[in-house]
């Protein structure tokens, strides 16, 4: 999407930025928001440098967060919470967290004539993110990345927060769902995918254990990021070390495990998370490794036992889960996950297949 959809200038005079507008572009490769690097020159207004040459601009996808006042109340408090730990801990608040920039009503977001959300951040310049990971030490300073984002708020009352999506790792629902698009078959599609929709039926079972877990109080209820893709963390370009943990949408009370095995479902698997090539696509036990020694080693002794028992199972559970989200989504018409081709979301799901049948062989035969 381009910014000549949208009148970018017009929105971004309602938030407190200085410096004289020069353009917009769109950014990044997430699925769901609209993102835009927005530029500003810093040398004019009378020759006084402003605090930034760039900030993130997003439109907040409201088929997706149905309550994105919550979303931001969410977010906003959240990333104060960080912002005083960072600070009390002598660490740079502007690089080591999300800073969201006031409206110029003082609110966190902007909402337009047309009913559109509208956020700013400040820019975390140098610093880049990864689609896929390139070596075993970049998995593991992911997983410290993670593993202190979690230690971070280990105090933060998750009971607290909205569920910006509701029941977002409820795997049992996410079942429901799934059976549901099949009845629906709302494209036609469900014929062509017979194998796919027997592979998550054979494992029913599994998408029930961890959410029991949490009912019965065996797993503590945390605050999670629960997208925890690697590419949602930012390395810094010169030293390589892990600078900030970002997209936090979908901040919400839920298991550590949630977010340890999305981690690990997503940077696990060398390939992109569409290849079509599925003999590329293989779940790497070394950085699956790698990723768990930094999460743990940043995370301490507030995992309790039947956490670290079930790290393999939440790796398992989570990619299972979201191939059977974008299974679902390719059922339904797309009318969630962006796509950029036709059937992207099915390939997407049979990468996720594929990794979960690798975990299956790893963790579980004997």
């Amino acid at each position: 999407m381009s910014d000549k959809n949208f009148d970018i200038e017009g929105v971004m005079k309602n938030f407190a930025v200085s410096g004289d507008y020069e353009k917009a572009e769109p950014y990044g490769n997430g699925h769901i928001n609209d993102t835009f690097a927005v530029y500003y020159d810093n040398g004019r207004a009378g020759g006084v440098e402003k605090p930034f040459r760039r900030v993130l601009l997003q439109r907040i996808n409201q088929f997706v967060f149905k309550q994105p006042g919550k979303l931001m109340e969410n977010v906003e408090r959240v990333t104060k919470f960080l912002k005083d730990k960072i600070i009390a801990s002598g660490g740079d608040y502007l690089r080591e967290t999300l800073n969201l920039i006031p409206s110029a009503g003082g609110g966190s977001f902007y909402k337009d004539p047309d009913g559109n959300y509208w956020r700013v951040y400040y820019f975390i310049e140098d610093a880049v993110s990864y689609e896929t990971i390139e070596s075993g030490r970049q998995m593991y300073l992911a997983g410290k990345a993670f593993g202190n984002f979690q230690k971070l708020l280990s105090d933060f009352p998750a009971d607290t927060l909205h569920e910006s999506i509701p029941n977002f790792h409820h795997t049992p629902k996410r079942y429901e769902n799934f059976i549901e698009a099949i009845k629906n078959d709302a494209k036609g599609r469900a014929r062509d995918v017979t194998e796919e929709i027997e592979f998550v039926m054979a494992r029913k079972d599994d998408t029930e254990i961890i959410q029991k877990l949490i009912e019965t109080g065996d797993i503590p209820l945390r605050v999670t990021h629960n997208d925890t893709k690697v590419n949602n963390v930012m390395f810094d370009t010169k030293t390589g070390e892990p600078v900030c943990v970002v997209d936090l949408d979908t901040i919400m009370p839920g298991s550590m495990l949630f977010d340890f095995g999305d981690s690990v479902r997503f940077g696990a698997n060398p390939a992109a998370e569409d290849e079509r090539d599925l003999s590329v696509v293989n779940f790497s036990f070394d950085y699956y490794e790698e990723f768990r020694k930094g999460f743990m080693e940043e995370l301490g002794g507030s995992a309790n036992a039947k956490e670290k028992e079930l790290l393999p199972a939440g790796a398992k559970l989570m990619t299972l889960e979201c191939g059977m989200r974008f299974l679902t989504d390719h059922l339904n018409g797309d009318v969630y996950f962006k796509i950029h081709r036709p059937s992207q979301n099915l390939d997407r799901a049979r990468t996720q297949f594929k990794l979960v049948s690798d975990m299956e062989k790893i963790f579980y035969s004997k």
